[in-house]
C-alpha cells in the first residue's frame, strides 16, 4: 500500500523565537506551508530556511487564515500546527501509522502538554486538553469563530496518545496581552451571538473559573503554577464578562 501525503499547515505572526523549533519537528513531513501575517520580525525568513512553502498575506482573523492555508495543501492528509507547539517522537509514529493505512477516521484528536514556565502543567483541566488536528483533506474546515477557532470534520473522529508539547505563554505579561487580544474578540463574538451579561456575572464567572480549575480540577497539585493560572484565567473571564457587560449594557 502507498503511504498517503501529509501537509502540515500552520499560520504564523512575529514567532521568531519559536518558529524554528516548530518547523524542525514536522521536517519529516511531504509538504509544510507556512501563512505568515507580515510578521515585522525574521519568522518568514527562518520558515523559508525549512520550507519552499511560505506565503505572507495580511492577516483577516484566525479561522479565515487557517482556512487559506488549508486550501493551499496538496497532501492526502492534513496537520493542523501552532508555532507554539512541537509535534513529539511518539505523535509523529502515530500519524505515521495513519499515512501507511492503519487509521480510518476522518479526523484525529491530539493531546497536549501545556508547559508554563518551563514545566508540563497536567492539572487544573489543562491535559489532556485535545485538540482536533489531523484529518483528511477536504473533510475539514476551521470554523469562523474570532477567537478560540476549531475544526469541524465530516466524518468519524479518534483520539492518539502522541501528544503535542505547547509552550504557550512565556510569562505573565504575555499571557495579559493576549488575554486583552482574545477576551475583545471573544466579547464580539458573544455580543453578535446576542448573549449579555449581568454585573454578578463580573464576580460569579471568574471565581466560578478559578474554582473549578484550582479545586474542582485540582490544579493545586501543581504548586504555584497551578495557582497562577488559576487566577490568570479566572483573570481572562472577569475582562471577557466586563467588556461584554459594557458592549451591551446600554
Amino acid at each position: 500500500m502507498t503511504r498517503a501525503r501529509l501537509s502540515v499547515v500552520l499560520v504564523t505572526l512575529n514567532e521568531e523565537e519559536r518558529i524554528r523549533q516548530c518547523l524542525e519537528s514536522v521536517v519529516w513531513a511531504d509538504e509544510t506551508i507556512v501563512v505568515d501575517a507580515e510578521s515585522q520580525d525574521k519568522t518568514a525568513a527562518i520558515a523559508r530556511e525549512l520550507t519552499d512553502h511560505v506565503i505572507v498575506r495580511p492577516w483577516p482573523g484566525f479561522a479565515a487564515q487557517k482556512n487559506f492555508g488549508l486550501a493551499q495543501a496538496s497532501g492526502d492528509w492534513i496537520f493542523s500546527l501552532d508555532a507554539d507547539e512541537i509535534v513529539s517522537p511518539a505523535l509523529r509514529a502515530e500519524i505515521t501509522a495513519v499515512l501507511e493505512g492503519h487509521g480510518e477516521a476522518a479526523g484525529y484528536a491530539v493531546p497536549r502538554r501545556n508547559i508554563f514556565w518551563g514545566r508540563w502543567v497536567r492539572h487544573g483541566g489543562l491535559y489532556p486538553d485535545r485538540q482536533l488536528r489531523l484529518f483528511r483533506r477536504g473533510r475539514g474546515r476551521f470554523e469562523a469563530r474570532a477567537v478560540h477557532e476549531s475544526v469541524r470534520v465530516d466524518g468519524r473522529v479518534e483520539p492518539v496518545d502522541g501528544h503535542l508539547e505547547h509552550r504557550s505563554y512565556r510569562d505573565v505579561s504575555d499571557f495579559l496581552t493576549r488575554a486583552d487580544r482574545y477576551s475583545t474578540l471573544a466579547a464580539d463574538d458573544a455580543v453578535a451571538q446576542g448573549r449579555r451579561a449581568r454585573v454578578s456575572d463580573l464576580l460569579l464567572r471568574p471565581l466560578g473559573r478559578f474554582l473549578t480549575m484550582y479545586v474542582v480540577r485540582r490544579g493545586f497539585l501543581d504548586g504555584w503554577r497551578g495557582f497562577l493560572l488559576a487566577t490568570l484565567y479566572a483573570y481572562y473571564v472577569l475582562i471577557r464578562s466586563a467588556k461584554i457587560w459594557e458592549r451591551t449594557k446600554g
